[in-house]
């Protein structure tokens, strides 16, 4: 399988305010771009994983080397970082249906739940990714992770499930912008969140442990 960089779901002006329309280019094309050209490079290596499409990829990284771990992870999460992603005002405000009863349940309120993602997004240190995730027992977690890694590496961290939700804090994502002002970056975030696009994510791959994103 060569792997391929998903077509963004948008123009790059389509987040302004919120995100430039430069930071959207040069994260799309060339740090999600580089990062599918060097997976297809070091899957070379790994001939047994050759034909994995992305999703179950992550799960195989444990054991192959750096170059897949970061790459692999990298091109997955970007993937669904720009799903995550919408305009602002083309979709619901707040999570919605069983989505909304299961975070109420967790966390007390969106408030809280906003809250607590928040924190974990920048209380991140250095690069990484905060993540949403319905884990094997069904249950809801948020949590980060560094560099490129997520919950679908077995064998890799500590929070493993299904992640229905991502926020990007590498600096690459919001320097341009707001250079070292991740909080500020974080609360315009919010108001880009693709909320039809994570409850149909909890819908369709949430509740079914194999089934997942991509």
């Amino acid at each position: 399988m060569v792997h391929t960089l998903h077509p963004l779901p948008y123009s790059f002006t389509a987040l302004e305010p919120s995100m430039d329309a430069l930071t959207v280019e040069i994260h799309y094309l060339g740090h999600h771009q580089t990062y599918v050209t060097k997976l297809n490079l070091a899957l070379a290596e790994f001939p047994d994983r050759a034909n994995l499409d992305l999703a179950a990829l992550q799960h195989t990284v444990a054991g192959s080397s750096p170059a897949v771990i970061n790459n692999a992870g990298g091109h997955y999460n970007h993937t669904l970082f720009w799903q995550n992603l919408a305009p602002i005002g083309t979709t619901n405000p707040a999570p919605y249906g069983e989505l909304a009863a299961k975070i109420d349940e967790k966390f007390g309120s969106f408030d809280a739940f906003k809250l607590q993602f928040t924190n974990a997004a920048i209380n991140r240190f250095a690069s990484g990714w905060a993540w949403l995730t319905v884990k094997q027992d069904g249950t809801l977690e948020i949590h980060n992770t560094p560099g490129h890694e997520n919950p679908l590496m077995d064998g890799i961290g500590t929070v493993h499930g299904v992640p229905i939700m991502t926020c990007d804090v590498w600096e690459h994502a919001y320097y341009l912008k707001y250079q070292h002002r991740r909080p500020e970056f974080i609360e315009n975030w919010w108001k880009l969140v693709n909320w039809d696009n994570i409850v149909s994510n909890y819908e369709k791959y949430g509740k079914r442990s194999q089934a997942v994103p991509f």
